[in-house]
């Protein structure tokens, strides 16, 4: 059983990586200015340390607009800075796992559909929203499963009533049809964190999410 009511549509998964050599607190303001109203900070190839470190410089910037920090996949990094909660995939700490932690059983667990069986698993069960990932391939992330693509998203939304975020190749062009294919909730990364202005890209995004 979940814990956490959803009602977010524009989702920011940003690195420093994925910034192109700009500041990415700067790119996140930019964005939450835009409309982004989750952030995931995910640094897969940092140490627990540098990622702790820009988890911090996060969390303040998305404390000051009230909205909130998941961690991906590093429970020291979301426990220390106390982040709104998590999201793991299946190489990942187990939601069930999560919600047995004392510090995070909480908070936000999001979880990555890559199968469609795991929407009658318990891990599914106990998570406060689903992430279909990817909608369509990416350079972003290459260690994916599923494209599962517009029908996908149709079938896995006929078969759950979690919230679903969808990611993987997000952008302007096929924002809408993935909201009427059934998603929840966009998230984007190079959409935002590439854009010549990250804002503006916010705010086109959140506008089709709202049409």
């Amino acid at each position: 059983m979940s814990l956490n009511p959803f009602p977010y549509q524009l989702y920011l998964v940003i690195s420093e990586a994925d910034c192109a050599g700009r500041n990415f607190l700067q790119v996140a303001e930019q964005a939450i200015l835009g409309g982004v109203d989750v952030i995931q900070l995910r640094e897969k190839n940092s140490s627990t340390d540098s990622f702790l470190t820009k988890a911090q410089q996060l969390i303040e910037l998305t404390d000051k607009y009230s909205v909130p920090l998941i961690i991906n996949d590093n429970i020291e990094v979301a426990e220390k800075v106390n982040a709104a909660g998590i999201h793991v995939g299946n190489s990942d700490a187990s939601p069930v796992y999560l919600r047995q932690q004392p510090l995070l059983h909480h908070k936000i667990i999001g979880y990555s559909i890559e199968y469609l069986s795991q929407l009658d698993n318990e891990q599914t069960a106990v998570s406060d929203y689903l992430g279909i990932s990817p909608v369509f391939r990416t350079d972003t992330k290459t260690d994916t499963i599923t494209e599962w693509g517009l029908e996908g998203i149709k079938t896995i939304r006929q078969l759950t009533d979690k919230p679903l975020v969808a990611i993987g190749h997000i952008h302007l062009g096929n924002a809408k049809e993935v909201m009427n294919a059934g998603a929840d909730c966009l998230a984007a990364v190079s959409a935002i964190c590439g854009a010549p202005d990250p804002q503006k890209a916010a705010y086109q995004l959140k506008n089709e999410i709202l049409k």
